[in-house]
């Protein structure tokens, strides 16, 4: 009777260590989360501020302003929890900047401006910022996925409502694509 308990007692504690290392890796992934909506949060801010100083001195180029607001919109519209929807958008917008920041190339004046200088720099800062979040975040969602999908733990994963954590990923193959340089 004895050993029976000990046996229920050990395998009470492996269940116990296994379950709250699933929740700690939730709660990495989440935390790791937290970290790209702070990032992508700063960037949204930067934008209106980078559309108006450039509207000033490329008033037509009204697409790709409007793009860059509406993708903003959109951005900011995606339920917090739908990873890979965000990841689209986010990533659509990012190509947006890019085109708006190419727009500026074509302006001597607006790159002069210090206002914009400072805005691009900001806007460079957080775009390294949003990588280095991205890859904590992914690391953090592989990690709680790995314990999800793996023995024994899976068998504790299932029962107790833990799910894969979906990665945070280029999903436009043009932004996969490795940029021309002319000369």
């Amino acid at each position: 009777m004895i050993y029976v308990l000990i046996v229920v007692a050990v395998i009470a504690i492996y269940v116990i260590l296994i379950y709250n290392g699933l929740v700690k890796a939730r709660q990495m992934a989440q935390e790791a989360w937290s970290g790209i909506d702070v990032q992508l949060k700063r960037r949204a801010d930067l934008i209106p501020n980078l559309v108006e100083t450039v509207k000033g001195y490329a008033s037509h180029e009204k697409d790709t302003l409007r793009e860059v607001t509406e993708l903003r919109t959109r951005a900011q519209s995606v339920p917090p929890g739908d990873v890979a929807g965000r990841a689209a958008v986010e990533g659509a917008l990012s190509q947006a900047i890019g085109r708006l920041l190419a727009v500026a190339e074509a302006y001597p004046d607006l790159k002069a401006n210090q206002n914009f200088a400072e805005l691009q720099r900001s806007l460079e800062g957080v775009e390294g910022e949003l990588q280095m979040s991205r890859r904590y975040y992914n690391g953090a969602a592989r990690d709680l996925n790995v314990k999800v999908e793996s023995f024994p733990s899976n068998l504790i994963a299932g029962p107790f409502g833990f799910n894969k954590a979906a990665f945070f990923e280029i999903t436009n193959e043009a932004d996969r694509a490795v940029p021309t340089v002319k000369f």
